[in-house]
């Protein structure tokens, strides 16, 4: 019915121009917002250990909510600096955690934890894998997920309830408010079971990130700007640590965002692991929108370039960007046209990006991931 709106815009405002990186680099920081935190008072709460890794639970203030909350991660015998990894947890619709998404701690994953790790990282916590690899790996938790997140409200109650505001007990409402006293059932009939804490919170967490959204923009920042002025803040407390070498990141989907963001904006990250985060804009338009974080879409990109050129535009620092490409999130054509701009960014550095092609859906399985560290490894020189 808008479809006109596209070609409209498009002629008045100069989208996805192709501006040199550091001009992207800085010009897209300051639309989109990103703040600058640190990570003060960090404090060890307690560590442990887990066979041949040591573990430490840490907490630090960026200066607003509660305390950030993050694993570090490193082999039980390390004998001087390592390299490290800042690992970025993903969206995935699950902000009751964060960090608990990658990395084990002291105690075992939760079901929810469990059941997402099952559907996207191949069943296992990634940060614990990279860290027996020889990392130092820090994981914590951003803004609205895990430690950071609002007290939402998540009453008891069937599936639905928390979504749809029925007091613990009563009968689920329709969306008019009349009672419907029989339960809800699945497609064969089977009487659902209540939905554990955990999921009635993200019920609610998925509909309250437009309310962030709208509060970062009124503040004249973004949710994006947010996020990644706190994981900028993250990499600069894991480079301060007396253990630590060179500094990459890596993450999946919202993960993978977070990383091509540190990447683009922080310039001593040395190496940077997209996965399953990566096309164009254009081609996303009218079917692969609604999906996706309001991160992916911050205030005023498509005026200084595509998505793929914020990527790119570290260049020619080393990036490694993992294609899914069965993936239900992006289209083919907005993977394809997102390798080739970024390809043509790296035209003086070929060797610097590595491209990786993936006949999988939208994950980083434990293939993708031991691809990851072996690049990892010959990047920050393990």
């Amino acid at each position: 019915m808008f479809s006109e709106l596209a070609g409209i815009a498009a002629a008045q405002r100069g989208l996805y121009p192709v501006l040199p990186g550091p001009e992207l680099r800085a010009a897209a920081r300051e639309a989109i917002g990103v703040l600058d935190l640190a990570a003060a008072d960090v404090r060890v709460e307690r560590t442990w250990t887990d066979g041949d890794l040591h573990g430490e639970e840490l907490s630090w203030s960026v200066g607003f909510g509660p305390r950030t909350r993050a694993y570090l991660l490193k082999p039980r015998d390390a004998d001087g600096p390592l390299p490290g990894v800042v690992a970025l947890h993903c969206h995935a619709g699950m902000k009751w955690v964060g960090k608990e998404k990658i990395a084990d701690g002291p105690g075992e994953p939760s079901p929810e934890v469990r059941r997402l790790r099952d559907g996207i990282y191949g069943g296992r916590a990634f940060a614990n894998a990279l860290a027996r690899r020889g990392f130092v790996v820090l994981a914590h938790d951003v803004f609205v997920w895990g430690s950071r997140r609002f007290p939402l409200e998540t009453a008891e109650g069937p599936p639905g309830a928390a979504r749809r505001g029925d007091a613990p007990g009563e009968p689920l409402s329709d969306t008019a408010g009349n009672a419907q006293p029989a339960p809800l059932r699945d497609a064969g009939g089977n009487v659902q079971a209540p939905l554990s804490e955990a999921d009635r919170y993200d019920l609610l967490a998925r509909e309250h990130e437009h309310v962030v959204a709208k509060h970062c923009a009124a503040l004249g920042t973004s949710f994006t700007g947010v996020v990644a002025g706190e994981d900028l803040a993250a990499a600069a407390y894991l480079r301060s640590r007396p253990d630590v070498g060179a500094v990459g990141c890596a993450g999946l989907s919202g993960g993978g965002l977070r990383a091509a963001l540190l990447g683009a904006f922080d310039p001593d990250v040395r190496a940077v692991v997209v996965a399953a985060m990566a096309s164009s804009y254009r081609d996303m338009l009218g079917g692969h929108v609604e999906r996706h974080t309001w991160m992916l879409w911050p205030p005023g990109l498509p005026r200084l370039g595509d998505y793929p050129d914020l990527i790119a535009a570290r260049a020619p620092g080393p990036l490694m960007v993992q294609y899914a490409m069965r993936d239900e999130l992006f289209p083919e054509a907005g993977m394809l046209r997102a390798h080739a701009i970024i390809g043509e960014r790296y035209r003086d550095a070929p060797e610097s990006y590595a491209a990786v092609f993936a006949e999988v859906p939208h994950s980083f399985d434990v293939p993708m991931q031991e691809r990851a560290f072996d690049w990892l490894a010959a990047h920050l020189k393990v």
